[in-house]
């Protein structure tokens, strides 16, 4: 088989280029923090400034922070948190005038520099061993060359800006997917899996393995509702159904695996848990309906389980 993996860089090119990016996207978290400690109009600017802080801290240095300290600091941004002491300031978001005005000027080209980012993303996936956060990273320095050359107003400050606004709309909610990630490890570490697995083993008749894909798919689904992260989910119920109710009688791991994955995502859909899909479009565009994108999304998600599940007996 030819490797189209042409290119290929050390091993500590990765380590070095991600603990970058991480840097970065503190930095611009602790930006957001002294911008709002120094914003008059934020009713809570001292919460919402530690609160950013915070969260630049950890993230620019969790690599090094003792877990103590990263613990610490991540009570106090849910404490924060809990008690809506994070608050939106001044936003200095552009005119519908100059959004016009700007689109007249550059028209559909603008969709180039956020394709940029998915191409540059997928380049590095399929014909790298760079880190994808990496090259997701190259794709945004690539994007914002190519609007700072579609107009001069584009200046660094207001990528900085525009950053820490979106982060100010997103709030708490950016905590989530870091959250919901660790409570994947927490929960198998906890020995939930087997937990689910005698629970299971009630029900499910051994051998039987269509019906063990029926419950690995749905129950992929719901946990997935409840942890709004399909990776977090995987790990507990591959432990608790996919392995001892599937996988053991033959099945294609290839298969199941993947297709579980894709199970799980039809949760996604469907839980405001969620939040970067669900809730944070729901802040960004200031709909009314807060549950306006899962409401759109219950029946495509149905549709997509049942078709998965057919698919996965059809193809185990």
């Amino acid at each position: 088989m030819i490797d189209m993996k042409f290119l290929q860089v050390p091993a500590m090119f990765n380590t070095v280029m991600l603990d970058v990016v991480w840097i970065i996207v503190g930095l611009i978290a602790f930006y957001a923090g002294i911008k709002n400690l120094m914003d008059k109009e934020n009713p809570s600017r001292i919460g919402t400034a530690i609160f950013w802080c915070s969260f630049g801290v950890v993230t620019a240095l969790g690599s090094w922070l003792p877990p103590k300290v990263s613990g610490a600091l991540v009570i106090v941004m849910c404490m924060l948190a809990i008690f809506k002491k994070v608050k939106v300031g001044r936003v200095n978001a552009p005119t519908k005038e100059y959004t016009k005005a700007q689109y007249s000027k550059i028209g559909m080209k603008i969709f180039v520099p956020a394709l940029t980012v998915a191409v540059m993303s997928l380049f590095f996936a399929l014909f790298s061993n760079v880190s994808s956060m990496v090259g997701i990273t190259i794709g945004v320095a690539i994007s914002m060359v190519l609007l700072m050359v579609y107009s001069r107003d584009n200046k660094p400050k207001v990528f900085l800006d525009d950053s820490e606004r979106f982060l100010s709309l997103m709030g708490p909610l950016c905590m989530l997917p870091q959250l919901l990630g660790c409570l994947g490890g927490v929960f198998t570490a906890a020995g939930v899996g087997d937990v689910v697995a005698g629970l299971v083993g009630n029900v499910v008749p051994e051998g039987n393995v269509n019906l063990g894909i029926v419950v690995y798919a749905i129950g992929m689904m719901l946990f997935t509702m409840i942890m709004g992260n399909a990776y977090a989910a995987i790990t507990v119920m591959t432990v608790g159904i996919g392995g001892p109710f599937v996988l053991a009688y033959g099945a294609n791991p290839v298969v199941i695996g993947m297709l579980a994955l894709t199970c799980g995502f039809c949760g996604t859909l469907c839980t405001p848990m969620a939040a970067n899909f669900n809730i944070v479009p729901v802040a960004i565009l200031d709909m009314k309906d807060r549950w306006g994108v899962i409401k759109n999304q219950v029946l495509v998600a149905i549709i997509m389980i049942t078709i998965q599940i057919c698919f996965m007996i059809a193809f185990k």
